[in-house]
């Protein structure tokens, strides 16, 4: 529902009455992530998605009876192997959707708007709500903040608030959308109740060190990716915002300290194109220490060869070395700065997805991966 905020907490603001339906869960080869919504309103007007075409319209009618009825639902929908255009994802997935109605009078109104502006306005939001459990607490919804304050209610006792506000607090700070088992009395131990915890964040981050011309290249496939793209070189000549127009920002200082200085977590991209030593080994050195989600260097393999020798010399172990990708990006023959930008983006879409970067014809392993983010091993 949070990836609708904007048009969501416009409706509101008019007073309509509208269902969203949200991907609760994913098998298969399912388009759409969790978390992916539909909403329509009275009028009929329909925006977002569940499924990429697949079961729209199936949804768009539970939505509509959802308004009728003031009820929510959950509803599976999968592959028809019978009559493959059925209701049914073609693909051969299958999805599980929470469709909720929000009239005028709906308990969780002043919650689920309270989250919506939150998350239009780009602040970190949790949004928690009973995917599977009583029919009394499928309309209900929790809003949980970064600190962990929380308002609303699932409608059960006090002690069923508190786990799932704990709970949501930490995939909100993973930036995940997920679902979690805990039981209808607020003990974790699974039973009873699934909840669907949706997670709003800022985008993550991609920090481009070396402000070369595969930097620039590189800047666009990383705000194309959704990142918020950081161009850093001590070199004041070359950083600057004309030669780098996609970049949300451009920032003149020696590697090392700036990293050392800025705001990163286990979502922030490192990609270390300068390929020199006196700025890729101090940088690399803090770097590895951190706890990102991706740390790339680009250079040849003799580089490479000559920059682990001058990490291990500053005594970095070699469980740290082990988190560096370098020669940084996927075998893609690449030549061009935009070929090398495609390369090293394919890599760090593998590393985050669990994907191997092999090609899919004639392979028959899954498509799409369930691979939560991990903090880095070896920090």
């Amino acid at each position: 529902m949070l990836d609708l905020a904007a048009e969501l907490t416009r409706w509101l603001a008019e007073g309509r009455e509208f269902a969203v339906a949200t991907v609760v869960s994913v098998g298969g080869s399912a388009p759409r992530d969790p978390g992916a919504a539909l909403a329509v309103d009275r009028a009929g007007t329909v925006i977002g998605s569940v499924s990429g075409g697949c079961v729209e319209g199936a949804v768009y009618d539970l939505c509509q009876e959802a308004l009728e009825s003031g009820r929510s639902v959950v509803e599976r929908f999968g592959y028809s192997d019978e009559d493959a255009f059925a209701v049914g994802l073609t693909c051969g997935g299958v999805i599980d959707v929470l469709v909720t109605a929000v009239g005028a009078r709906a308990p969780a109104r002043p919650v689920l708007a309270a989250a919506l502006a939150l998350a239009a306005e780009g602040g970190p939001t949790a949004l928690v709500r009973v995917a599977r459990g009583p029919e009394d607490l499928l309309g209900r919804a929790l809003l949980v903040r970064p600190d962990g304050a929380h308002e609303g209610t699932l409608g059960g006792p006090a002690d069923l608030d508190r786990t799932a506000a704990a709970e949501a607090s930490a995939l909100l700070e993973a930036g995940r959308t997920g679902t979690v088992e805990i039981s209808a009395d607020g003990s974790r131990c699974p039973g009873g109740l699934t909840l669907l915890v949706e997670s709003d964040v800022p985008p993550p981050r991609m920090i481009i060190f070396g402000a070369v011309d595969f930097a620039a290249a590189l800047a666009r496939a990383g705000k194309f990716l959704g990142h918020h793209v950081t161009v850093c070189d001590a070199r004041p000549v070359f950083a600057t915002s004309a030669r780098f127009p996609d970049a949300d920002e451009v920032v003149v200082d020696w590697p090392h300290r700036y990293l050392r200085r800025t705001a990163t977590d286990a979502r922030t991209v490192l990609c270390v194109l300068t390929h020199d030593a006196k700025f890729d080994v101090p940088l690399l050195k803090v770097a590895l220490g951190m706890p990102l989600a991706f740390v790339g260097a680009m250079g040849s393999r003799r580089t490479h060869a000559d920059r682990t020798r001058r990490l291990r010399a500053e005594g970095v172990s070699e469980s740290r070395l082990a988190r560096l990708r370098s020669p940084i990006g996927l075998d893609l023959g690449a030549r061009t700065p935009e070929e090398t930008a495609l390369s090293i983006a394919a890599e760090i879409v593998a590393a985050r997805r669990g994907g191997t970067g092999a090609p899919l014809t004639g392979g028959r392993a899954p498509i799409h991966r369930d691979r939560p983010p991990a903090v880095a091993a070896g920090v």
